[in-house]
């Protein structure tokens, strides 16, 4: 089968190709997994920080993606849940032990066993992938496969991180940094709670247009002021200095939801700056989000299908999987990326 790989860890420039396509043995699905013909493939930041060594893969080289969508074409022994020909996604959560206390609570994005799709196992930028049979989840008709593939990820962990939140409707609620996961989680945000106002803090002009297309009632970059201060903000950059400016803007008690895999250790310094009373002082939060669980996606996708929650979405053949990749690194983004695959 065809595959986009990656074979080491290196920066990513405006010239990088840091995936190499390749001819990859085809999978074959073991006891309890299935096999999915793949379509569409999500792009997502983790992937920079796969590449970059913020997250590293366990192993090279590795078939990164963890927003994918297709097709099972087979399914492997005493596999009673899937059927070929069914539509399912995989998102970023590749499998748990199933017996820790987190898992047994429902916190298996928790475990200490946690498998990531695209990290520590292959995942999506290839036409085929196996994957254990529970952790794939059905796909609504409503969605194209285009369409679909962006929920699984930006959408689900966005989901998250609007729960975390904490948030009732009413509440002022900011989002600092407006890409594949903010876009959805305006919309979101519209849907659960008409009453609370959506203010968006973003580096680029056009990311912060489109927010008020989307019905933000405030855009404005990053260091500025709101006009108002704001009851919770989910901060989805890949740099701790927004942190600090989240800190300022919340009222008394207000959470800080931080939704990133990591932070980029060229950005560290800014955290010198943390003061005690303006940022921390008065009972404020910082609560991070760690990966998904399949509640998150599952109960995302069937949410998003009633609203409907459609996301804005750029076309890429896997071939240009580089380019969009460099693209999301120089924040080219109006809503989410996605790799075409069949």
């Amino acid at each position: 089968m065809k595959a986009v790989v990656i074979k080491k860890i290196q920066e990513i420039t405006p010239q990088s190709t840091p995936l190499e396509t390749v001819e990859f043995p085809t999978p074959k699905p073991k006891e309890n997994e299935i096999l999915i013909e793949i379509s569409t493939c999500g792009v997502c930041h983790t992937e920079l920080d796969e590449i970059e060594g913020r997250t590293p893969p366990p192993f090279f080289p590795v078939i990164p993606g963890h927003q994918v969508v297709g097709k099972v074409v087979e399914i492997g022994a005493n596999v009673t849940t899937h059927n070929p020909g069914d539509r399912v996604g995989v998102a970023w959560i590749f499998s748990s032990c199933g017996s820790c206390e987190y898992c047994l609570r429902g916190d298996e994005n928790l475990c200490p066993d946690f498998k990531a799709t695209g990290r520590d196992a292959h995942g999506g930028y290839a036409e085929y992938m196996v994957v254990p049979a529970p952790y794939a989840i059905p796909i609504p008709e409503m969605f194209t496969d285009l369409e679909a593939a962006p929920l699984l990820c930006a959408g689900a962990i966005g989901y998250r991180s609007l729960k975390l939140t904490g948030i009732k409707d009413g509440n002022i609620i900011g989002l600092t940094g407006f890409g594949g996961s903010g876009h959805i989680v305006l919309k979101l945000v519209k849907h659960i709670y008409p009453n609370s106002p959506v203010f968006v803090f973003s580096r680029t002009s056009k990311e912060r247009e489109f927010a008020i297309e989307l019905g933000a009632v405030w855009a404005g970059e990053i260091p500025e002021n709101p006009p108002e201060l704001l009851d919770a903000v989910i901060d989805t950059t890949p740099v701790w200095k927004p942190v600090l400016e989240s800190l300022l803007n919340l009222k008394p008690g207000g959470r800080l939801v931080i939704n990133a895999i990591r932070k980029e250790d060229s950005d560290q310094e800014s955290l010198l700056d943390l003061d005690y009373s303006s940022h921390l002082w008065m009972e404020k939060e910082i609560k991070s989000v760690a990966n998904v669980t399949r509640s998150d996606v599952s109960e995302f996708i069937n949410l998003a299908s009633k609203i409907p929650l459609i996301p804005e979405t750029q076309e890429f053949s896997l071939e240009e999987a580089n380019r969009a990749l460099v693209e999301l690194k120089t924040r080219k983004i109006r809503g989410a990326k996605v790799l075409r695959i069949k």
